[in-house]
């Protein structure tokens, strides 16, 4: 190949990974959680594309799709392998869209939006079932392709996505969002925490309601049913904190503010008019590194 030839053919790569990014990058999120390692996932696919001189590709998106999430299947069993506790508290990155809109880059994570309730169960997944789940159920990647990413036959490949299935059955409300309902309940949430109306609280949530904080080390919990979520709530009251309501993966939160800078974003899950589940994400160090 010439040196004319060799550059026509990165140009062509350049583009066709360009083309195709958004959707990448929406697949490596939901993999793996984590705009950063997203980016990284993506990084090395794109390593991998400039490796792919002279090779007969006939689909292109698929064989992007088939690379990032090799990549992303690694990483997960990498994490898994260095995770200390499996029962570790992880409120994976939020996409937070505030009055003055959602950041360009992390567009695309919003096509379909994921609720941070569902990011969460994934977390908890086996890796290869979440590989099986996100790509079928959500990217709608045949059965027959994903089992050759997993070295499995397409009969395993089912079974992993419906052991997926049922482990994610119910996390997400059916039917769509009332988005002036939600807003309301976000609003009266703030009042009543601002106010420790411990009552107003429990009114606003689901007896078997769920409170997940993810500070990064100390302080990170889990709190479940109503009376003990409305009472962690009604105690944390800080001075200097400024909060304002937000929409998180496409649905209600709030972002708490001091000196005009995040240290916290928290998402609601609403279901028939009442927080099933609250997920808040306080780690200082991945709060900085969000762009919003």
């Amino acid at each position: 190949m010439t040196v004319r030839d060799e550059k026509q053919d990165e140009n062509f790569w350049a583009a066709q990974f360009e083309e195709h990014r958004p959707r990448l990058r929406a697949v490596a999120y939901r993999m793996l959680g984590s705009f950063a390692e997203a980016d990284d996932a993506i990084q090395e696919t794109w390593l991998r594309v400039t490796r792919a001189s002279g090779e007969d590709i006939r689909n292109t998106g698929s064989w992007l799709t088939t690379i990032v999430s090799r990549q992303c299947l690694n990483m997960l069993r990498s994490r898994a392998t260095r995770r200390e506790d499996p029962l570790d508290i992880r409120v994976p990155d939020p996409v937070v869209e505030t009055g003055d809109g959602v950041d360009p880059a992390e567009q695309e994570v919003l096509a379909d939006s994921v609720g941070l309730a569902l990011l969460v169960v994934l977390e908890a997944l086996d890796p290869a079932e979440r590989l099986a789940f996100v790509l079928h159920d959500m990217f709608a990647v045949p059965f027959d392709e994903i089992a050759t990413m997993l070295d499995k036959n397409t009969a395993a490949v089912r079974q992993l996505a419906s052991r997926a299935r049922r482990r994610v059955q119910g996390v997400t409300p059916a039917g769509p969002a009332d988005r002036v309902q939600q807003r309301k309940i976000a609003d009266a949430w703030l009042t009543a925490a601002r106010g420790g109306n411990f009552e107003g609280l429990v009114a606003l949530l689901h007896p078997d309601a769920l409170l997940r904080v993810d500070t990064g080390g100390l302080g990170s919990k889990v709190v479940r049913g109503a009376a003990e979520v409305a009472g962690s709530a009604s105690q944390f009251r800080p001075v200097g904190l400024v909060s304002q309501y937000a929409t998180v993966n496409g649905g209600p939160g709030i972002v708490a503010l001091r000196d005009g800078k995040p240290v916290s974003v928290l998402s609601f899950t609403v279901a028939d008019g009442l927080i099933t589940e609250i997920n808040i994400l306080a780690d200082a160090e991945r709060i900085a590194a969000l762009n919003f």
